[in-house]
C-alpha cells in the first residue's frame, strides 16, 4: 500500500513538475515576444500563476481541436449504392448509404431518434435520398440476417415503398441484441403490409439473398464500416449512432457545393 501511494505521489510530482515547467517555458516566450505584458505592479509569483493558467488553457484547446479533428468524417472514395432500397427523391443531390443491423439496438437508437428528423428536414424535402444496406452482426445472427433477407424478399414482391414500411416494422417490434424477436414474427409482419403469401415464405426460406446481404457486408467493411450503424454522406464516413446534428452539418456542407 505504501508503494502504491508512494508511486501515485511520484507521479502527481512528475505532472505537477511538467506544468509547471511547460508554462514557465510559455510565459518566459510571451514575455519575451511581449515585454510591454509584464507589469512593474505585478509580483513574480503571480505572473508565474498567470503562466500557469495560460499554459493549461492552451493545452485543453490543443486537445479538443485534436479531438474535433479525430471525429471529422472522413471521405471515403469508392461508389458503394449497389441496387438496395432507396428512400426520397433518386434525384436528390446529397446521398446517404447507412450500413445497419436491425438486431442492433444503437441502430434501432438512429431509427427512432435521428431518422425521423432527417426525414422531415431533408428526405421529405427532395434534399436527401436514403440507400438502406445490410450490415447485420455475426454476434446477433442468425435472426438478424433473417430478418434482412426477410425485407429483401418483401422488396421482391412490391416496391422500396412497401420494403422500408417492413423495415420499420421491424425495427418497432425488435428488442434487439440478436433476442428481438421469433422467426415467425417475421412472417407476422408481412401480413400486416400483406405480403404474408406463399411466394414470401419460399423466398425467405430458400436464403436467396444471403448473397445479396453478404455483398452489403463486404462494400461496407471497404468503406470503413466496422461496427453498425454507418454512413456515407456523399462520401463521407459517420460511423455510429450520431446525434442529428452531426448529419445537418455535413448535409448542409454538401448542399452548398
Amino acid at each position: 500500500m505504501n508503494n502504491q501511494n508512494n508511486n501515485t505521489l511520484a507521479i502527481a510530482i512528475t505532472f505537477a513538475a511538467v506544468v509547471i515547467s511547460g508554462s514557465v517555458i510559455f510565459f518566459g516566450l510571451q514575455m519575451r515576444s511581449n515585454p510591454e505584458n509584464l507589469s512593474a505592479g505585478q509580483d513574480l509569483s503571480q505572473q508565474i500563476e498567470e503562466g500557469i493558467q495560460a499554459y493549461i488553457q492552451k493545452q485543453q484547446e490543443e486537445a479538443r481541436q485534436a479531438e474535433i479533428e479525430a471525429n471529422k468524417p472522413k471521405f471515403v472514395e469508392g461508389d458503394f449504392t449497389d441496387d438496395d432500397a432507396v428512400l426520397g427523391d433518386s434525384e436528390a443531390p446529397v446521398t446517404m448509404i447507412e450500413f445497419s443491423d436491425y438486431e442492433c439496438p444503437f441502430c434501432k437508437r438512429h431509427f427512432t431518434q435521428t431518422l425521423p428528423l432527417l426525414k422531415e428536414k431533408y428526405i421529405d424535402t427532395g434534399k436527401v435520398k436514403l440507400i438502406f444496406r445490410d450490415f447485420p452482426l455475426a454476434f446477433h445472427d442468425p435472426l438478424a440476417t433473417e430478418q434482412a433477407m426477410a425485407a429483401e424478399c418483401v422488396r421482391e414482391q412490391t416496391d422500396d415503398e412497401t420494403y422500408f414500411a417492413y423495415h420499420d416494422l421491424l425495427f418497432e417490434a425488435t428488442d434487439s441484441n440478436g433476442r428481438g424477436m421469433e422467426k415467425e414474427m417475421l412472417y407476422t409482419l408481412a401480413e400486416q403490409i400483406g405480403v404474408g403469401n406463399d411466394e414470401f415464405s419460399q423466398c425467405l426460406e430458400s436464403e436467396k439473398y444471403k448473397d445479396e446481404i453478404a455483398k452489403d457486408i463486404a462494400d461496407g467493411q471497404s468503406a470503413g464500416v466496422s461496427g453498425t450503424p454507418g454512413f456515407l454522406v456523399n462520401g463521407q464516413l459517420i460511423s455510429g449512432a450520431q446525434p442529428f446534428s452531426t448529419f445537418e452539418q455535413v448535409i448542409e456542407a454538401e448542399l452548398k457545393k
